[in-house]
């Protein structure tokens, strides 16, 4: 898979993404993210990228044009025959979540648009866009962070950037429940034990245990992923 993530602040992106299993990933070959700078197609002899934006308003608005020759800067280097998956990071957008990364798994190029400032002109999101997508309901200075939400959420998927398939299956969400509760070294810590049944060694009564208490913690603090059952 090969991510491409157009952003004011490529440096920022790729020093995130360049850590923990994304970063081994990325160095192993397993998957390409690649950064690119907006700025550098700006054909304005200070680089801007923004202007007012048409009919008034507070703050400024990113500009269609550097954008989209970013954009087709980066199709030349995909030279692939599909166009690629454009997701643009919006507050507006469909909410993100592991369904949706798993969506987007299955996706040979994809590229993520980051927003700043007060947005981008919608022209742009109606040439190269094929879906906006959140983080939540909050607003942030700019779509980078929530870029690397996706990008992590949706690479951790690939064949190979995680160790075993079986890191990913049993986890939160991916089982439609969260997650049960987890315990290591040492047994005993600040007078609180390890559960008995996780040092029984008996894998079906640890299963069952885990289960239990992962529907028990969904119920108590989400209950709509119950419903969903």
């Amino acid at each position: 898979m090969r991510i491409d993530i157009m952003t004011l602040f490529p440096d920022f992106v790729d020093y995130i993404l360049s850590e923990s299993i994304i970063g081994r990933a990325r160095r192993a070959g397993k998957i390409e993210i690649n950064t690119h700078n907006i700025r550098d197609y700006s054909e304005d002899k200070h680089r801007r990228v923004d202007d007012t934006p048409y009919g008034g308003g507070r703050g400024m608005l990113m500009a269609a044009p550097p954008i989209y020759r970013c954009y087709k800067a980066i199709e030349e280097k995909i030279a692939a025959q599909e166009k690629p998956y454009v997701i643009y990071m919006s507050p507006r957008g469909r909410v993100f979540n592991q369904d949706i990364a798993i969506e987007l798994s299955e996706y040979k190029n994809i590229v993520i648009l980051c927003g700043h400032y007060e947005g981008v002109d919608e022209r742009i999101i109606e040439e190269i866009v094929d879906e906006e997508l959140s983080i939540g309901d909050y607003v942030l200075t700019g779509g980078e962070v929530p870029a690397c939400i996706v990008a992590d959420a949706v690479g951790r998927l690939v064949d190979g950037v995680l160790t075993l398939p079986e890191c990913h299956e049993k986890e939160s969400f991916e089982s439609g429940l969260l997650e049960y509760p987890q315990y290591t070294r040492p047994p005993v810590w600040m007078g609180r034990e390890v559960p008995d049944v996780l040092l029984s060694g008996h894998h079906a009564n640890i299963e069952k245990w885990r289960e239990e208490k992962a529907r028990e913690i969904t119920a108590a603090r989400r209950p709509d992923l119950l419903e969903k059952e």
